[in-house]
Parts: C-alpha cells; sequence; structure tokens
C-alpha cells in the first residue's frame, strides 16, 4: 500500500517572517485526508527570515526533531540550554510533563532553512530532555534518531527510527518497511522507484511493504522513517 503526496500537494502558509509547507495538517492548514502516518504527526519544510524566530511558546508530550538544511538556530529553554544548532545538525527535544523555548534564526542577514519533525511518544508524562549532534554519513542509510541511540544516533522516546538516505546518481536502495510502515521525504535530488518519480519535497509512504529506489541525474538525500503501525 503506497501514500503518495508531491510538494506542490502540500498545504503552504506566508507570514512574511517565516513560509512553511506543511506535509500533514499543521496550525492554519487543516485537511483531514493528510493528518500523518502512524506516529508521524508533523513534517514542516520551514524558510525563516533573517533574525526572525519562534518566540517563547510551550509543547507536551511530543518528540520534536529539528533537521536544519541552512544557517543555523539559535536554540534556548526552560531546562537552560542555550545552543546554536547549524546546517547538519539534528535536534531532539522529548517534551514530556512540558518544556518551553524559542527558535531565532542566529544569523541577521541570511534566512534559515530547517525541517520540524513531530513523532508523538509511546509514553506520556516522561522528564523532558534535550540533545543535539552533528551525524555524518558513513553508510547510504545513516541512523539520525532511534529508539535505543544505537550507532551514534540519538534517541527519542517511540519505538521508531529516522534514517538520512544518501545516494549518487544511479546508484540504488532498497525501502523495506520493518516495523510495517515506512515514509520517505526528500530533501534534495531526484528518484524513481516503481511507477513514482521524486524530487524535492516528495513524500511516499508505504505500509507493510517495500521499495526498491534509484536515485537520478542529480543524486538523492532523503528522510526515511521507520514507524510503528498504529491501529
Amino acid at each position: 500500500m503506497f501514500y503518495f503526496r508531491t510538494a506542490e500537494q502540500r498545504g503552504t502558509v506566508d507570514f512574511g517572517w517565516l513560509t512553511s509547507h506543511h506535509t500533514f495538517s499543521f496550525g492554519d492548514y487543516y485537511d483531514p485526508s493528510h493528518m500523518g502516518i502512524s506516529n508521524l504527526r508533523v513534517l514542516n519544510d520551514d524558510t525563516v527570515a533573517a533574525g526572525a524566530g519562534f518566540g517563547k511558546h510551550g509543547h507536551k508530550d511530543m518528540e520534536i526533531i529539528t533537521y536544519v538544511l541552512e544557517g543555523s538556530i539559535e536554540h534556548k529553554d526552560s531546562m537552560g540550554n542555550h545552543f546554536v544548532v547549524s546546517a547538519g545538525d539534528i535536534q531532539r527535544m522529548s517534551a514530556g510533563t512540558g518544556i518551553m523555548h524559542s527558535e531565532y534564526n542566529a544569523s541577521k542577514t541570511e534566512p534559515l532553512k530547517f525541517l520540524q519533525i513531530w513523532i508523538s511518544p509511546n509514553k506520556k508524562g516522561i522528564k523532558p530532555s534535550y540533545a543535539q549532534m552533528p551525524i555524518v554519513q558513513t553508510t547510504p542509510m545513516t541512523a539520525l534518531v532511534t529508539a535505543n541511540g544505537y550507532d551514534g544516533s540519538l534517541s527519542m522516546q517511540q519505538d521508531a527510527s529516522l534514517y538520512r538516505l544518501q545516494l549518487k546518481a544511479g546508484e540504488k536502495h532498497e525501502l523495506i518497511a520493518q516495523q510495517k510502515v515506512g515514509y520517505l521525504h526528500v530533501i534534495s535530488g531526484n528518484a524513481s522507484a516503481d511507477a513514482y518519480t521524486f524530487k524535492q519535497g516528495d513524500g511516499l509512504g508505504i505500509i507493510q511493504d517495500q521499495l526498491l529506489i534509484r536515485a537520478e541525474d542529480a543524486g538523492l538525500t532523503a528522510l526515511w522513517f521507520e514507524l510503528p503501525e498504529v491501529l
């Protein structure tokens, strides 16, 4: 079973300081047919103007992952953390019982681009926690955030895994929904699989299935989610 979502089909909001493309329903964009897949609830492709950002606000019982594409984020939170998250870094907040934080473009001259990802946890009311780190690509499919933090990845409070897939032109990789649900989000480049072609911003979900994907002339960088089945 396949769930195909092109970049153009995503919801878009433009507040001047923020332009965001929503793969799933979020904020002012609501579509009951696109509420998420498995425990993946939010996948926003955000561009924030120089010096702008998200002021202090709160979250509870959510695993929040940030993948910086261009620029840097200045992060502050109620646990006393104050860090800069740069392009290539992975940031994970387990909101648990509640956390207040702000996320601003650290540059006064250049825009910030990042992916904001929310995954619902398998346990509520945990102690909030924060982690970030750069993760070097060591294999075509490199773990970024996993349930147990294996192979040098960050950990999260869910039986799920997030990987970065990188292929050169002509290379192939088999995507397997090992935990019954998988979702691919294309960051850059293009690829093909079966009757599908993919470009930046496109996404494909598979349920109890597998897919052989081939990078085309521009190569491919994508995120791959392995998610539990939700009945």
